[in-house]
């Protein structure tokens, strides 16, 4: 069967074409800065590798292009459209209708519809994927896998909030959990990795987009990332965990409106509000250059996840195994060094030469004698939609 997955993100579109369940990958690739003149199509085969530059107006225009290379007589992939069986989408928020992988219907983009609010930069796109596909993949199946899906383990004296009881009851007002994707897939093989029944795993995604779990026995028990994606570890543009009283100081003593200030923690806060950079390569470089703003921004990232990774122990009340994944996780050197930095109390020691590595597989960091395992283990959310959907 031919699984084609699509990630479709605010500005771009990754997309892998499966045989399942062999889970061969038939090509792969990423349509980039949706919207802009200076668009990027990447496409990669077996045969061929593509990057061009044009513009891509919309998303529609965006799948269409990966359409048409998929059919290309000199480098596609596939004779026909109906060769597809099915296409999984990546849906970020899936509120407490969804626990589980979910054929799309009408009813279920409409409750994806509904989530808007609390996935703003995510829901919207990753639905206009779905209807994008509709119109050209007639004939496939349209499967929804959601991120927070595997969070719904999490317990009730995790996933409450302590306000009033009836903004849960009535409004599902809660805890939900996102990335859970990529904290499933990570920690499954962490766990093949640890070869033993009872296993305590904490899951650090670290990209532009960053969260952090409690894994018990392959279960999600708690999550940094909450109602919605903004709280937990420093991001990319995102705050994460602030005292919520600035939010009123900034409406009703500075004068913000709620607007501004909800933009304000989503798009202008994080590593870009402390340094004026979002991409930690920039600020890493900078760091090094000596830039002061740049050295305190990645010491308060860093903190911030050890602050994270104290609390996941507590609650877990021991830890086998720290996994680093992600854009950052799989590659920044300098973070994961900052991270493992004096922890050598909860058994967590990683070697400098061990860590010296950009992950293309599971890759060992601690040091020989270490009470903890460190993994870097590249996430592949792709595999886990194309696979999740295959099975459903």
């Amino acid at each position: 069967m031919k699984v084609l997955v699509i990630n479709s993100g605010s500005s771009s579109i990754k997309y892998q074409l499966f045989n399942m369940p062999e889970e061969k990958v038939i090509c792969s690739g990423l349509i980039e800065r949706i919207g802009l003149s200076d668009g990027i199509v990447n496409y990669t085969s077996e045969v061929e590798t593509i990057k061009e530059t044009t513009e891509i107006p919309n998303h529609k225009v965006g799948l269409e292009k990966v359409v048409n290379l998929l059919l290309d007589e000199k480098i596609g992939v596939l004779t026909s459209t109906d060769e597809v069986a099915v296409v999984g989408h990546r849906v970020v928020h899936g509120g407490s209708s969804f626990t589980e992988t979910t054929i799309i219907t009408e009813e279920v983009k409409n409750k994806i519809k509904d989530l808007f609010s609390l996935a703003p930069q995510h829901n919207p796109a990753n639905l206009e994927g779905v209807n994008v596909a509709e119109e050209i993949f007639k004939n496939a199946k349209q499967v929804a896998v959601f991120d927070t899906a595997f969070h719904q383990s999490i317990p009730a004296k995790a996933y409450t909030y302590a306000i009033p009881k009836k903004f849960l009851i009535e409004e599902q007002i809660r805890l939900y959990g996102f990335h859970g994707t990529s904290h499933k897939y990570v920690s499954e093989i962490a766990n093949t990795y640890l070869g033993k029944g009872n296993t305590k795993v904490i899951t650090i995604h670290l990209g532009n987009g960053c969260s952090i779990t409690a894994v018990e026995n392959g279960k999600s028990i708690d999550h940094s990332l909450g109602f919605g994606p903004v709280t937990g570890l420093v991001m990319g543009t995102r705050s994460g965990d602030i005292d919520h009283t600035l939010i009123f100081y900034l409406v009703n003593t500075l004068g913000y409106n709620v607007n501004d200030v909800n933009a304000l923690l989503q798009k202008e806060s994080g590593m870009f509000g402390l340094t004026g950079f979002s991409d930690l390569r920039d600020i890493e470089a900078a760091a090094a250059k000596g830039n002061i703003a740049c050295q305190l921004a990645l010491d308060i990232n860093a903190y911030r996840v050890q602050k994270y990774i104290g609390s996941y122990v507590a609650a877990m009340n021991g830890v086998d195994a720290i996994v680093f994944t992600a854009g950052i996780g799989e590659n920044s050197v300098l973070m994961r060094e900052k991270i493992c930095n004096n922890m050598d109390f909860f058994g967590i020691e990683i070697s400098a030469e061990k860590n010296n590595v950009r992950a293309k597989e599971l890759t060992e960091i601690h040091t020989e004698d270490a009470k903890v395992k460190v993994l870097v283990i590249p996430t592949n959310e792709e595999l886990e939609i194309a696979k999740q959907a295959y099975n459903l």
